[in-house]
């Protein structure tokens, strides 16, 4: 089989601006009476979990989302009884005084999508299982037999195309990561790529009969891949001279709770930060009404976003961002190279005189073994600034702090500098740690001269911090100016944030951390608090923890380190057919012990091995009470009852070797 690889390209800026934030031109379209594009608000929605057919059920929850910011709402119709009853709730809705546009989600039925196409006011579609059938094989298609695949696929699409151009029906042509088709893996393989020449041979169709109402998605559990694609997609847009179509943007089975908020913030936001967007959907395990506010506080931050200083702009991205590759550094210490990316922790502002202060950073003193231990979110640096740490730390940990209080010290072996950059170029005759030195500073301070300096310079690391509104674009400038000089010095990202902002502390950090780590940027982060002046002790203790465990949250949602079990569970639909939330919690109990293993848990066989495209095991639903357990994407076990299915999950994991007993924490010596 051979792969077909993106050609090269002339330009590979795919945004209005790499730095500054400037919305992205599009066409608007029209959704019943609240049209999207360019010209208008950045439009939220979210997607039911009842029953299609419980028309009553379907209205009580319509309005709970309506009510909670929804301004589509979608509903599965897997079948043409379920695109049928969409009119019953439709008019069930408007007898209750609710117009919003409903969106109804096709699966394999052109059926289905046709009749609906007649009733609501858009029509989702994957081309990844629209007009095929997924299973798993590889075809070595000629280009005839490639063609005469397109034709086929042609014949079943018109239909639909001639339908919503007769009742002004919108359409999202929404590719699926983890449901591309045989035919498209089989050529383009499962990369980005192969997800926008899935929806473009769809699209094409649709501009050859001169049907423009179309939104566009690059759906992905992968947040790079998910990244990746949606670039790519508006390149080939334009490249192709087709329209500048709005954006549907979201990850597909983000989970639950802060995992699940930091995963949409960080693929979600790093695309808002280039000015790509037009329609937010933030898909949680959790009732549907949950949704739509973190996708408006995710929205709000750039329609509310002052002017902000100047960033020196780009002609040309010194990297490829349609594909993750991490920026080339040299190893200090255990910083940069190969290492993941270390987190450190800041008590800057927060003495600490107790073993017990280290907890909230995942560092335990156990009295009776007389021996430190650490969990999966031990820290790995604690920034303690003028107030050295008055105790030996544990050997996972070491200490930065301040270089006036480092010189004065006598451990040099497990404290190590930190110095601003106007302090190291205005000394030629710095004392300098000869393990690791940390120099500090903006995009402004790190000048030409500064960066002069390092040359031939060993034993240092930037750690970059950045007081811009626009902080991850006027970051990522810094960081391609790096490459641009082939300066393989690591960077520690630092950012600053108030502990009263509450939720949006994880969406916001995991925007602006995030979008460099998915672009290879970033060799460790440093979350520092802003704490409030009548903030105490145990409050300040509470947000150490809290900030640490966003820290490790934002490297697992950004694939650059895996600190724990990740779970790629789908927010629940009308065809699901268990309780997403519970067996979530239940599987998560038993299992969330398992660091770096992903476990998909999906609520039917639609969102089944597609959509967990990169779990390690899967949890599928398959009918009443019946469950299929999955290798990759292999089905290792099939009508598995549900009060044995975790226990089968358990002995699955066990005989391939990664099962390990549940271990409350690492002790360390």
């Amino acid at each position: 089989m051979t792969l077909i690889t993106a050609p090269e390209k002339k330009t590979n800026i795919y945004c209005p601006s790499l730095t500054e934030y400037i919305r992205r031109d599009t066409i608007t379209i029209k959704i019943g009476d609240i049209p999207m594009g360019s010209q208008y608000p950045i439009r939220v929605q979210s997607m039911t979990t009842v029953d299609t057919m419980d028309t009553q059920g379907s209205i009580e929850e319509v309005k709970r989302m309506v009510d909670s910011g929804c301004e589509y709402v979608r509903i599965t119709a897997p079948s043409v009884k379920e695109a049928q009853n969409l009119e019953n709730i439709r008019k069930g809705l408007h007898k209750e005084g609710i117009q919003v546009p409903l969106i109804a989600d096709i699966h394999f039925t052109p059926n289905a999508a046709e009749l609906a196409a007649r009733i609501v006011e858009k029509v989702r579609i994957n081309p990844g299982n629209y007009a095929d059938r997924k299973r798993f094989e590889l075809i070595d298609y000629t280009d005839a037999s490639y063609a005469a695949e397109l034709e086929r696929i042609r014949e079943k699409f018109i239909p639909l195309i001639r339908i919503c151009k007769e009742y002004g029906t919108a359409m999202r042509i929404g590719t699926n990561h983890g449901s591309l088709s045989d035919r498209i893996l089989s050529r383009y393989g499962d990369t980005p790529l192969g997800m926008v020449e899935s929806a473009l041979e769809f699209l094409r169709i649709c501009e050859e009969f001169n049907y423009y109402n179309i939104a566009l998605s690059m759906k992905s559990s992968n947040t790079q891949v998910m990244v990746e694609a949606y670039r790519l997609l508006v390149l080939r847009l334009n490249e192709e001279g087709l329209k500048s179509y709005p954006l549907h943007l979201g990850v597909t089975e983000a989970g639950e709770a802060e995992d699940g908020r930091i995963k949409s913030a960080v693929g979600i936001g790093t695309l808002l930060e280039d000015g790509l967007g037009d329609t937010v959907r933030v898909s949680l395990t959790e009732a549907p009404e949950n949704e739509a506010p973190v996708a408006r506080a995710l929205i709000a931050r750039y329609t509310l976003r002052t002017p902000h200083g100047h960033i020196e702009p780009v002609s040309h991205c010194p990297i490829n961002p349609f594909q993750y590759v991490r920026r080339e550094t040299k190893e200090v210490y255990n910083i940069g190279g190969l290492n993941v990316p270390r987190v450190i922790a800041d008590y800057s502002n927060h003495i600490v005189s107790e073993l017990d202060d280290l907890k909230s950073i995942g560092h335990f003193f156990l009295p009776v073994p007389d021996k430190w231990a650490m969990n999966d979110q031990g820290a790995d640096f604690i920034y303690s600034g003028k107030n050295p740490v008055p105790f030996m730390l544990p050997n996972g940990l070491k200490e930065i702090i301040d270089y006036e209080q480092w010189r004065e010290h006598t451990d040099r072996s497990n404290k190590f500098p930190l110095l601003t950059a106007e302090t190291w170029l205005s000394n030629n005759s710095l004392e300098l740690s000869d393990q690791i030195n940390f120099i500090s500073g903006t995009i402004h301070s790190f000048s030409p001269e500064f960066l002069a300096s390092l040359s031939g310079k060993l034993n240092l690391v930037l750690v970059l911090s950045s007081a811009n509104e626009h902080a991850m674009p006027e970051m990522r400038r810094f960081f391609y100016k790096l490459v641009e000089n082939r300066i393989k010095v690591p960077v520690v990202i630092q950012r600053t944030y108030k502990t009263d902002l509450k939720d949006d502390l994880t969406l916001y950090s995991a925007t602006d951390l995030g979008g460099l780590l998915i672009d290879g940027f970033g060799d460790g982060i440093l979350l520092s608090p802003q704490f409030t002046a009548d903030s105490n002790h145990v409050e300040r203790l509470k947000a150490k923890s809290l900030f640490n465990s966003i820290g490790f949250g934002i490297l697992q949602a950004a694939r650059t380190r895996m600190s724990k079990t990740e779970y790629i569970s789908c927010p629940s639909c009308g065809r699901t057919l268990f309780d997403l939330q519970e067996t979530t919690a239940m599987i998560r109990k038993h299992t969330e012990h398992l660091k770096g293993i992903k476990i998909g848990i999906m609520g039917c066989i639609v969102n089944g091995p597609g959509e967990m495209a990169d779990a390690d095991y899967g949890y599928v639903g398959m009918g009443k009470d019946k469950i299929a357990l999955y290798r990759g994407q292999q089905v290792i076990k099939r009508s598995v009852t549900a009060a044995r299915a975790v226990e089968e999950l358990i002995e699955l994991i066990r005989e391939d070797g990664r099962w390990i007993e549940p271990n409350e924490v690492e002790v360390l010596v």
